[in-house]
């Protein structure tokens, strides 16, 4: 009600006697005419009578001096203590930032700003830093944080370790390296930003390692079907902090073959007063269940070795996906299963291929032989790269090698021995892979095809059918992006040049014909093995040396 009609309503209660109808029936004629209850009218009128607080008419207005030339300076006093903070939050203090004002003055971008002296006091600016929101708290107070989640399932994993309450175990691994002391057992854990669904294992390192990195994730988004948890496939991005992991080249490489999207933590500073991480999020909440609900158990019985620890864990983590989702009326693996792409997941690709992309890169300068010596280890590389300073991608599961000069790559390339004695050469007992070999290639020679086979007879005709294998999860075939060049030429030219090298000629000395024809074939694809079998079948009747020696 306005103030104006509760004043006059007042008065006119105040010649009426008091509990009488007439008084109940003014309020009740009031409270109709605006609009309200009986009871908001009697509230209104409690707190008119209330006494009010009453303050100067120019109150919160500085008097020393203009606001806009006080605000000026307590600016600038906030900025020297903004400069000056450092990470224990110490800072210059207000009677020292006046006195750095008064005798010297400072340099601002809208110009020199000195300080009277005797002007202003600590106590009037400590109050009209907080009145006016220039205190340090405020100032370095971080942005609001923004929860997300994503849509789909494996649109978006949390990837994190932690070192375990555990700490070590009582038998250490084999491969303890010596004067290095117990390895650290680690937690390493992905998390998908959907469901919530939580996949972890125990490591034994030495800090941040980045092969057990790689080594858990292929676990990870590889099938469970012996831990029985329907989890797994490649997702679209990985979200880690900027730790040596993250910013490792093997590890961002093997994400960027598997097609996996890095992303990283904002740095501290980069969106103004934000600091580098806040852990209060989906990776760390699973870390902390894990650490009270299912180690705290390990003080009545240890694990004795690595995968002991993991068995027991992975026994928990099926008890923790079919816990309640944060947000939906079902449990987090449903989600997870529920929320899956159309087109289904990426399924993983073989250990073989996977350590083909874990690959260190190393700049070194090939010797006169061809080779690259490493730590007693020699390989034979290409002729060419002979006294060439060239990238030596080696891989961290495997002993093969690669060799990059020139954005080409080459190889692989496996341990060669030393070089061979003069006059000791011999040859080495077959084994039984050549053998079954030979045996084979002599039953190849003598085999005979019916002829009804090429005349087309009804029963030569064959009918099989297979069943399509049941699959519980719907998932795509891995794509292989080739980072090494194995299968397909980087270009055309490439291509010309090692069908030089096959035939043994210039392409300058084929016919117009022929070289039309390579065009064709390099225009419709690069793959080297097909671009190489055409071309020798057509040439196979007219061999390039004979056909031009007129």
């Amino acid at each position: 009600m306005p103030a104006e009609a509760l004043v006059q309503l007042r008065s006119r209660l105040a010649i009426l006697p008091e509990r009488s109808g007439e008084r109940k029936v003014l309020l009740e004629q009031s409270a109709g005419l605006f609009g309200v209850s009986v009871a908001t009218v009697y509230r209104a009128l409690r707190e008119q009578q209330r006494p009010k607080s009453v303050h100067r008419a120019d109150r919160g207005s500085p008097r020393l001096l203009p606001r806009p030339e006080l605000e000026r300076y307590c600016e600038v006093i906030a900025a020297m203590k903004l400069r000056t903070l450092n990470q224990k939050g110490r800072h210059v203090s207000t009677a020292r930032a006046i006195a750095l004002l008064e005798e010297y003055g400072m340099d601002t971008p809208s110009g020199f700003v000195q300080l009277p002296k005797g002007l202003l006091a600590k106590s009037t600016v400590n109050h009209y830093l907080d009145a006016w929101g220039y205190d340090l708290e405020r100032l370095t107070r971080q942005p609001p944080a923004v929860r997300f989640q994503a849509e789909h399932s494996n649109e978006c994993w949390h990837f994190d370790l932690s070192p375990s309450d555990l700490k070590h175990l009582h038998k250490p691994p084999a491969w303890v390296e010596p004067g290095r002391g117990n390895p650290t057992l680690m937690l390493f854990s992905v998390v998908d930003d959907r469901s919530g669904v939580c996949f972890q294992e125990y490591r034994c390192v030495y800090g941040e390692d980045v092969e057990a990195a790689l080594r858990f994730l292929f676990g990870a988004m590889s099938p469970k079907e012996a831990t029985g948890v329907d989890f797994g496939g490649i997702p679209a991005m990985l979200y880690a902090d900027n730790g040596p992991i993250a910013r490792s080249r093997v590890f961002q490489n093997v994400l960027e073959c598997l097609g996996i999207k890095l992303l990283t933590h904002m740095s501290a500073g980069s969106d103004g007063t934000r600091v580098t991480a806040r852990a209060k999020g989906k990776v760390e909440r699973p870390f902390r269940t894990v650490k009270e609900a299912h180690e705290t158990l390990y003080h009545f019985h240890q694990p004795q070795s690595e995968a002991e620890a993991n068995l027991w864990l992975q026994r928990y983590l099926m008890h923790y996906n079919d816990r309640p989702h944060r947000s939906e009326p079902h449990s987090r693996l449903e989600d997870w299963q529920r929320h899956l792409p159309s087109q289904g997941i990426r399924q993983m690709c073989s250990w073989e291929r996977f350590c083909t992309f874990a690959r260190e890169p190393e700049r070194r300068k090939v010797g006169a032989d061809a080779r690259v010596t490493v730590e007693g280890v020699a390989y034979q590389v290409e002729p060419d790269l002979a006294g060439e300073t060239v990238v030596l991608w080696w891989g961290l599961f495997d002993n093969e090698l690669y060799v990059e000069k020139d954005e080409q790559r080459y190889g692989p390339y496996l341990p060669v021995d030393g070089p061979i004695p003069l006059h000791r050469y011999r040859k080495f007992k077959k084994t039984r892979t050549q053998e079954r070999s030979e045996r084979i290639a002599t039953l190849a020679t003598r085999l005979g095809l019916p002829r009804a086979a090429l005349e087309g007879h009804a029963e030569l005709a064959y009918l099989v059918e297979e069943a399509p294998a049941p699959q519980a999860v719907r998932a795509l075939p891995f794509r292989d992006l080739d980072p090494y060049q194995e299968f397909n030429y980087p270009s055309a030219l490439m291509a010309k040049r090692a069908i030089a090298q096959a035939l043994g000629c210039p392409l300058a000395k084929l016919s117009e014909e022929e070289r039309a024809f390579i065009d064709a074939v390099l225009g419709e694809t690069l793959s080297k093995k097909e671009v190489l079998e055409r071309v020798r079948r057509h040439l196979a009747h007219d061999p390039p040396g004979e056909a031009h020696a007129d």
